[in-house]
């Protein structure tokens, strides 16, 4: 059973690949889900959390994401490359959700709509990251 969480980070996840793929604007993003099937069963204030502030700061999050990359984030692929953000913005800005949660989710959302060895490549970076943005919580769980 998915959780209302996991519902707003496919949602997220979809609005986010959106915005990479067309660079529309925030508003039409966010509203273009609204009235989508299966939409009234997220937790609406988390994915415009997600939306709002991975596209918000999708330059700061691909600066934060560069040094764990072994190329750049423009040659990742559409997928990849949202997921990644999202669950970099996810990891920075909710502190309260324990890292290995994040990562979780994103490799589940990379299986579910990425290539086939996607989710292994989310798990390597996100990994990397977790450690350096939640230092005190990765070394805990070391």
């Amino acid at each position: 059973m998915r959780t209302a969480r996991r519902r707003s980070r496919e949602f997220a996840l979809q609005g986010i690949y959106s915005w990479l793929m067309a660079k529309g604007a925030l508003p039409a993003v966010q509203s273009q889900f609204q009235e989508t099937k299966g939409f009234d069963k997220v937790d609406a204030e988390f994915f415009d959390r997600l939306v709002a502030g991975t596209i918000g700061d999708a330059e700061a999050l691909d600066l934060a994401l560069a040094p764990v990359l072994d190329r750049r984030p423009d040659e990742l692929s559409p997928v990849e490359h949202a997921v990644l953000l999202l669950a970099a913005f996810e990891l920075r800005e909710f502190p309260d959700v324990p890292y290995r949660v994040v990562i979780n989710e994103a490799i589940e959302l990379a299986k579910s709509y990425g290539g086939t060895d996607g989710h292994k490549f989310v798990n390597g970076v996100l990994d990397k990251l977790a450690r350096r943005l939640r230092t005190d919580e990765a070394r805990a769980h070391a």
